[in-house]
């Protein structure tokens, strides 16, 4: 029966040993989890022992456990690189569509050939769906999970809508003129036509880019007109509003001021009037569409910000418009909640998905399957998905990785320890040898 026990410590011990100077090889495996080894004494007896002589078995390993404490950070210069601080695992699929899903802390991810965000293994990282201009999730179950794919063509252009521009006018010029009532002498080519000006790049459906000029001329006190360009030819501006009055194509619009330097605004226009003018295959001569029509807004897109006449220089307070051009991918970006977004030269940003972290009850439990990798178990319990930084899930630390939780100096000590304990228990069976020896030996 010694010789029995001796082999259970020899066993421990073994096992011991295996178990650290696993965690010591693996001091710099990304997101690897040390394991700890526990044992139990082994004791059998039966109803007709007698249990205050009866001593113990030996010792059995009972278990290797994970232990999943948080790893530190290492930071580095790819955007790609991800890092937990906190609860949460990263969820991975083989294959596009697939629901052998394996869960994960290492977060060095890459681009595979068809720009999909990969691990080592060529694993998909799967994310929740979000809307891909204001990048709400749509949804947050496993079964919608979908991997992320970072576009690889250029950025679409987008046509401008509108142009958005709020001015302070100088009310102390001298007004100019006209030849005749009705009667224009404004010349964008004369400065001496008008009293100020100022201009905006706008696009065309093709991501051209053109120039509006927009011209400001005192006729009398408290009246203004108002005249624009398209790449220096003159538009016809059209309202049916009645807080500027301007007759279906005409040049310019006329905008009036009251004592105290706002504009006249009829109600119930709460908001400065707009005006408007559609393109011409003549005005754009690049095959662009030509249905296209600009908005010129007198005021900032809140509406909170409208022209004025003070007797002051003259002054652009906003001036900007809804277009976008032709854009190449300049960066991709993942932020603390797992949101991963495009950024275009042109200004434009799409959201491509939301990194899923899921949860489980017990972590202890989950099985390892190699490469820093665990799948689901009947003890670990179902996965629970969620969006990072809410809730018991982390925060994702974008160009960062996390380190292994291996303690190299305890781990040392642990295999001094095991190592005396094993040489303990060869001891033990040696002396059970020469104990046995001598028996046969008796005469």
């Amino acid at each position: 029966m010694s010789f029995n026990i001796a082999l259970s410590g020899l066993a421990a011990s073994q096992k011991d040993l295996d178990v650290t100077a696993n965690n010591i090889a693996n001091v710099k495996t990304t997101g690897f989890k040390q394991s700890r080894v526990e044992f139990a004494d082994v004791y059998a007896s039966s109803i007709f022992s007698n249990n205050r002589t009866k001593t113990g078995d030996g010792a059995l390993t009972s278990m290797v456990a994970q232990q999943f404490s948080q790893g530190t950070l290492d930071f580095t210069e790819n955007s790609l690189d991800m890092a937990i601080k906190g609860g949460g695992f990263f969820t991975t699929a083989p294959s596009i569509g697939s629901q052998d899903l394996s869960y994960t802390r290492a977060g060095n991810f890459k681009l595979n050939r068809q720009n999909f965000i990969v691990d080592n293994e060529g694993n998909y990282l799967q994310s929740f769906p979000v809307d891909r201009n204001s990048g709400t999730t749509s949804s947050v179950a496993l079964s919608t999970m979908q991997p992320i794919r970072i576009p690889d063509v250029a950025g679409a252009p987008s046509p401008t809508s509108n142009v958005f521009a709020s001015f302070n006018v100088d009310a102390r010029v001298t007004p100019i003129i006209e030849t005749a009532p009705g009667a224009s002498n404004f010349d964008p080519a004369s400065p001496s036509t008008y009293h100020s000006s100022t201009s905006t790049t706008v696009y065309d459906s093709l991501g051209e880019s053109h120039i509006v000029n927009m011209y400001f001329v005192k006729r009398a006190p408290n009246e203004w007109d108002m005249y624009a360009t398209f790449d220096g030819q003159e538009v016809s501006l059209n309202t049916a509003n009645a807080g500027a009055t301007s007759a279906a194509g005409s040049t310019s619009t006329r905008v009036t001021f009251d004592a105290s330097g706002n504009p006249n605004v009829v109600a119930p226009n709460l908001t400065f009037p707009p005006v408007d003018f559609s393109l011409t295959p003549a005005l754009l001569g690049n095959g662009a569409d030509a249905t296209q029509n600009i908005q010129l807004n007198f005021q900032n897109e809140a509406g909170t910000n409208i022209p004025t006449q003070y007797a002051s220089n003259f002054e652009i307070t906003n001036l900007n418009q809804d277009g976008t051009t032709v854009g190449r991918l300049t960066r991709v970006e993942v932020d603390s909640s797992g949101l991963v977004a495009a950024s275009y030269s042109n200004g434009d940003t799409q959201f491509l998905g939301r990194v899923a972290l899921v949860s489980f009850a017990n972590e202890q439990g989950l099985q390892q399957v190699g490469s820093t990798q665990w799948q689901q178990t009947i003890d670990s319990g179902e996965a629970i998905a969620g969006e990072a930084n809410s809730g018991v899930f982390g925060a994702i630390e974008s160009s960062a990785l996390e380190n292994s939780n291996v303690n190299l100096t305890q781990e040392l000590v642990d295999m001094i320890v095991a190592q005396k304990n094993f040489q303990a228990n060869s001891r033990a069976l040696e002396v059970n040898s020469t104990l046995q020896q001598t028996i046969l030996q008796v005469r």
